[in-house]
């Protein structure tokens, strides 16, 4: 047992759902095997809070799952989720649902930006981004994120260069994804500044801002100063938290009234403001009842960042590590194995039959890494580590003895 009032260990047969994360017919055509065991997409292996189960399973008990509303109660419940957690006082007004964070970027991009405008992004970070952002025909300017002292910070030199570059949007990630930092007060002052001082619209994917770890804790960028709101869409959700992604209910909450206007704007000329009826009952229960249930997933997770970590130093001194101040993915570094990208790849699918997120898809100063999502049984975690030592071992006992010809 974990230790936890809530079952973190159980592992679910996932397959027969058609899970995206586990089903071959998904592993296939993105590693080229479907043998693999998936720490990729991030999602989490845990069912989600025995509270919103049951609140949905007592909604399939009325029949008829017709277009529905969304309650007062819906605003509500965010609004003092945010206040709880955050200590950030919103206004439900200020609210407009979405179907997801990466439609909601998407939305941002065409409301704000014009074709051939430029959108900073501070890579590596979330592919969806790099999509986004090309699929709608504006231009990416990359601010390369930077290692130093042995963590993961912003080149603020070069995001001002970059804000003077034909952009009209910065696209920033809090708690970032995928190098895990939790960016504190001052960064993020540091970069508003910029961005207001330049002009720039600041649009905040704050998805993972529930999974933070101890000695952290999430600012939203909104939140900092009442200009730095005006000019801030932030985009949230409760998928990540409580492992209800599928259901799509997604949030985007913009203070100012006009930049509101311009979102929704693009979400009804979509018809994209409908909801998902389950998707509504769950944010409620959740950010209602659900906190019990995150605190002991925080602290399984805690669990497995220090399984993780002591696993790497003792098994894996050449894969290199910055533990997380918050999400539930780790960017593995690589690099000593001494692989190009694409043998790196080839080498964790078929050597370590493991399904990894590849770093070059973060863009650039993603070569060499992998991001694992260590957000499953601990069972799990340690046979994916297993067969990781496993393979390396290999590898460096092929270097260290060839075999004569």
């Amino acid at each position: 047992m974990n230790g936890h009032i809530y079952d973190f260990d159980t592992i679910y047969d996932r397959v027969p759902t058609y899970a995206k994360k586990w089903h071959p017919s998904s592993l296939e055509p993105i590693f080229g095997s479907g043998d693999v065991l998936p720490l990729w997409i991030a999602d989490m292996d845990f069912a989600a809070p025995p509270e919103v189960v049951a609140a949905l399973r007592e909604r399939t008990e009325h029949p008829v799952f017709g277009y529905t509303m969304r309650s007062p109660a819906f605003f509500e419940s965010v609004a003092a989720w945010t206040e709880r957690r955050y200590g950030w006082e919103i206004h439900p007004d200020w609210i407009v649902p979405c179907p997801g964070v990466v439609p909601g970027i998407a939305l941002t991009i065409r409301a704000f930006t014009l074709p051939g405008e430029g959108v900073v992004i501070q890579s590596p970070v979330y592919p969806p981004f790099f999509e986004s952002i090309n699929k709608n025909n504006r231009v990416t300017t990359v601010n390369r994120l930077v290692e130093k002292n042995g963590t993961w910070e912003m080149d603020l030199d070069d995001l001002e260069r970059c804000l003077g570059e034909n952009a009209s949007l910065l696209l920033s990630c809090s708690p970032h994804n995928p190098v895990g930092r939790v960016w504190k007060r001052a960064e993020l002052e540091a970069m508003a500044e910029r961005a207001l001082r330049s002009g720039t619209l600041l649009v905040s994917d704050e998805i993972h801002a529930d999974i933070v770890f101890r000695g952290h804790a999430h600012l939203p960028l909104a939140s900092l100063a009442p200009e730095v709101a005006a000019r801030t869409v932030t985009l949230l959700a409760p998928s990540k938290t409580f492992n209800i992604a599928g259901l799509q209910t997604f949030l985007a909450i913009i203070p100012d009234p006009d930049l509101r206007r311009a979102f929704r704007n693009e979400l009804e000329s979509l018809h994209l403001e409908g909801g998902n009826l389950f998707g509504m009952l769950a944010l409620e229960i959740a950010y209602g009842k659900g906190e019990p249930w995150l605190e002991a997933l925080l602290a399984y997770l805690e669990d497995n960042l220090d399984f993780l970590g002591n696993f790497l130093r003792d098994r894996l001194p050449s894969v290199g590590y910055v533990r997380p101040e918050g999400t539930y993915v780790a960017w593995l570094d690589f690099r000593a194995l001494g692989l190009a990208p694409e043998e790196l790849q080839r080498f964790l699918v078929h050597e370590a039959r493991l399904a990894l997120n590849a770093g070059t898809s973060f863009g650039p100063g993603g070569e060499g890494f992998a991001r694992l999502n260590f957000a499953c049984p601990r069972t799990l975690l340690s046979e994916a580590l297993t067969r990781l030592a496993d393979a390396v071992f290999r590898l460096e006992g092929r270097r260290c003895c060839p075999t004569e010809a």
